[in-house]
């Protein structure tokens, strides 16, 4: 079972390692997906070397092997603008062109922000996670300590993987 991770520049990213070992211990293959600003914020060879996946942040040449479809989707940390664009529609990079088509493919999508709380009182910020929450994206509310980042809060939120036998 594939889980991807999207992950978005904001401070917690450079600790996305320790989500893909917890998701790895409850079963999932990882597959890590950076939004453009976040690969400056990674360590991809050592995400590349955890997951045995490149870390992905474009759409794939047609020349290149095609991706496993995931069976759910991580957003972590994410940030205040991935938010209010996958809450928009807009789809204009790869992580928001998955995260666009996830609930029309019934992929799960659990998302855990980090985003300070003048973000988060603003109305556009509000509006969009109740909008996404109408359609099923299980947004949680944005931790108040961020210190460590909890990342187990976003994996406790999905479905476990089924077994194979």
């Amino acid at each position: 079972m594939t889980l991807y991770v999207i992950v978005c520049a904001t401070g917690p990213a450079p600790g996305v390692g320790e989500l893909v070992g917890q998701a790895q211990a409850r079963g999932w293959e990882v597959q890590v997906v950076a939004t453009p600003l976040a690969v400056d914020f990674l360590d991809t060879a050592a995400l590349e070397q955890q997951t045995g996946r490149p870390v992905r942040s474009r759409y794939r040449k047609p020349t290149e092997p095609k991706p496993p479809r995931p069976e759910a989707i991580i957003v972590a940390p994410a940030s205040f603008n991935t938010i209010n664009k996958y809450a928009a529609g807009i789809a204009d990079t790869y992580p928001l062109g998955l995260l666009a088509e996830a609930p029309g493919l019934h992929i799960p999508v659990v998302i855990l922000p980090s985003v300070g709380p003048a973000l988060a009182a603003r109305l556009p910020f509000r509006s969009s996670v109740a909008q996404l929450r109408a359609e099923g994206v299980r947004l949680l509310d944005p931790p108040t300590v961020t210190d460590p980042f909890p990342w187990h809060l976003a994996l406790a939120a999905l479905p476990a993987p089924p077994r194979s036998c």
